[in-house]
């Protein structure tokens, strides 16, 4: 009798995350995230780890403290410390800010966990070509 031989599950999933082209130009969006819960702490430690090289180390984030679950001042990520903020800013319920003094600023959508595959798609393909 043969087997059929399975690959394991990945031990993290893929991060679902897409970015603009360094065009070097100024845009509002630099991209989408679609994480897959509200736990911050559970997301953030694998958005910051795919993040390009080039936005070097990430010292602070904020977030919208209406979407996200309850978060502390600060978590250790990647041997750092970042700190994380949390505003209630009508005018980007649904972005993630991620700052690295000296080097930048990326803001980034956020489509809420629950989004299907078919609507994610075509925002985050929206968000990274830095169209509305």
């Amino acid at each position: 009798m043969a087997t059929a031989l399975q690959s394991p599950p990945p031990s993290h999933p893929v991060l679902r995350l897409r970015l603009a082209s360094g065009s070097g130009m100024p845009r509002p969006i630099d991209g989408a995230w679609w994480p897959r819960s509200y736990d911050l702490l559970a997301e953030l430690p694998q958005l910051l780890a795919g993040l390009p090289r080039a936005w070097r180390h990430i010292t602070s984030v904020t977030v919208n403290g209406a979407t996200w679950s309850a978060v502390p001042g600060r978590i250790f990520v990647l041997n750092q410390v970042v700190r994380l903020h949390r505003t209630v800013a009508a005018s980007a319920p649904h972005t993630i800010v991620l700052l690295a003094p000296g080097w930048g600023r990326w803001d980034l959508l956020v489509l809420p966990p629950d989004t299907t595959e078919d609507a994610a798609e075509p925002l985050m393909a929206a968000a990274a070509s830095g169209h509305d």
